[in-house]
Order: structure tokens, then sequence, then C-alpha cells
């Protein structure tokens, strides 16, 4: 299998980082923008598209910060890849904006990318950020 690339993109969102921690750390929160549908059972989120279950376990948070999901197997175990949804607000304008860390194999990133933009879109939209 070919390695996957580390890729970072920043959305700048019109919304407190309270508010959006909310929709980047809860499965109420994501299954507004990131999925179909969102279970969690302790650390494990599952993760629903359409007929696609992807399983993850929120491996780091840091409340009002950030969230690391990391992706794993069916026995549990962690895989190599994750994604992050890290929180960032300026010090002096206090802007507020949105950094995603993911993965994706080299042809795969302009796809992975506007994904991520259609995704984030949605995001705002449930936040009133348009």
């Amino acid at each position: 299998m070919d390695e996957k690339i580390k890729y970072e993109l920043e959305f700048p969102i019109t919304s407190s980082p309270q508010l959006l921690y909310q929709y980047i750390s809860t499965p109420s929160g994501l299954s507004e923008w990131f999925a179909d549908n969102v279970n969690s059972r302790g650390e494990f989120f599952t993760f629903i598209w359409d007929d696609t279950e992807e399983k993850a376990r929120m491996s780091s948070k840091k409340t009002g910060e950030k969230v690391k999901f990391r992706w794993v197997d069916e026995d549990n175990k962690d895989g190599e890849y994750y994604f992050e949804l890290r929180i960032l607000v300026d010090e002096i304008t206090k802007d507020v904006s949105l950094m995603v860390v993911d993965f994706a194999q080299e042809n795969d990133i302009p796809e992975s990318k506007q994904l991520w933009e259609n995704q984030i879109s949605d995001l705002k939209h449930v936040l009133g950020s348009v």
C-alpha cells in the first residue's frame, strides 16, 4: 500500500472557540457536519457515511483547543493514520480558524482537500458562520 502524506488545511470560522469545540469533539456535534451519524463508546467513535463505517479512537484532546482521532482496525488497535482538528485563535484580532491535519495518498490529496472544504462548509452553515 502506498504511503500516505500528511497535509494541513486552515479554515477561518466565525464562531466562539467554545461552541466550535462542541462541534468537533462530540458525537452529536460531529454528526451535524462530519458524518451522517457518529456514535461513541468511551474513547471509541464510529463514523458512518451512507453504508460505510470507520472506527477511530479519540487519542488526545485539549478542551476548547483540539481533538485527535486515530483510525483503528477491527480489533481496536491503533492504525498509523489520524486526523486532528485544532482551533486557532489569533491573539490580537481574536479571529478563529480551524486547522485540519489529515493524511492521504499523494494522488488523492486534491480530492481529500476538496472533501474537507465541503465538510467545513457544512460546519460553517451549522454554526451560522457563512
